[in-house]
């Protein structure tokens, strides 16, 4: 289908030294400005971010350090996209979330004006959430091919219980690794792999505040333990010290922690916490 286009439409996506909006920096922009007359033009650029890509981008991306030595800084590219995107409407993948706003720090670092509140920002990300629900509804009419309101009194626990498990269940049997014709699409019976799978985010506690982070040794790579797997410690998530090892934080500054245990924090953060506290006493 031709899209109906009043303005010329950009459609991009960015790749990152990570997540962090005021730390990170971008590494390759690549758009199609896709024009009213349905003509295309295409561009893909590395940036240089005057940074260490992290290992972790690097194995996610295949982008390396090298590979953006010789590139241009943002700055140096920031005039010619800034008229290139001027008057446009933009699209992306979650980038309304995340590159968007990557986008517009960019810019700003760069002193250079990119104004996107006159933009029509469309997010793929969600239009696909939005247009195919995530809810436990939607999922038993897609796994067990009935509609859920005809099989369960609706918003009651034992019913939402009782079709959970069967959704489960159902499941385990599409994604049979005997059965599976795509082996990425295999799940095995297993509770261990399943729980593995499920886990969604790197949270030491519920709420996100202290997350998991891999260490890295003075050169930037990736330490790991006699198994092979990488080395994680648990690092603060907000605040002034995010980024940082929490531990270090408990050495460095010792009164943060008594400011957690007062302020307005989960019962299972501070909790947390104080685990590792305890935990980092023991081994002084």
């Amino acid at each position: 289908m031709k899209l109906n286009l009043t303005k010329p439409l950009i459609v991009f996506d960015l790749e990152t030294t990570g997540l962090d909006l005021v730390n990170d920096r971008i590494i390759q922009v690549s758009y199609i400005k896709v024009m009213p007359d349905g003509r295309e033009e295409r561009k893909s650029l590395y940036v240089n971010p005057g940074k260490e890509i992290p290992a972790e981008v690097v194995a996610l991306t295949g982008i390396t350090n090298e590979m953006v030595h010789d590139a241009p800084a943002f700055k140096q590219v920031a005039a010619q996209l800034q008229q290139t995107f001027t008057g446009c409407d933009f699209a992306g993948f979650n980038s309304n979330n995340f590159d968007i706003p990557m986008l517009a720090e960019e810019f700003l670092r760069a002193g250079v004006e990119m104004d996107f509140s006159k933009a029509r920002l469309i997010d793929a990300h969600t239009i696909f959430c939005k247009m195919e629900r995530r809810s436990l509804a939607a999922a038993y009419k897609f796994y067990c091919g009935h509609k859920m309101e005809d099989d369960f009194t609706a918003h009651r626990a034992d019913q939402d219980t009782e079709a959970t498990y069967r959704v489960l269940m159902a499941q385990l049997d599409r994604y049979d690794p005997a059965t599976a014709e795509e082996p990425d699409r295999a799940l095995p019976n297993d509770m261990d792999e399943l729980a593995a799978f499920s886990k969604s985010n790197d949270n030491v506690d519920f709420a996100g505040r202290i997350v998991w982070k891999e260490m890295t040794d003075g050169n930037g790579q990736t330490l790991v333990d006699a198994d092979g797997n990488p080395r994680k410690q648990e690092v603060f998530n907000f605040g002034k010290y995010k980024g940082w090892a929490v531990r270090d934080v408990l050495r460095r500054d010792p009164g943060y922690y008594s400011w957690m245990l007062s302020a307005d924090f989960t019962n299972n953060t501070k909790q947390v916490l104080t685990r590792i506290r305890l935990r980092e006493m023991k081994t002084k």
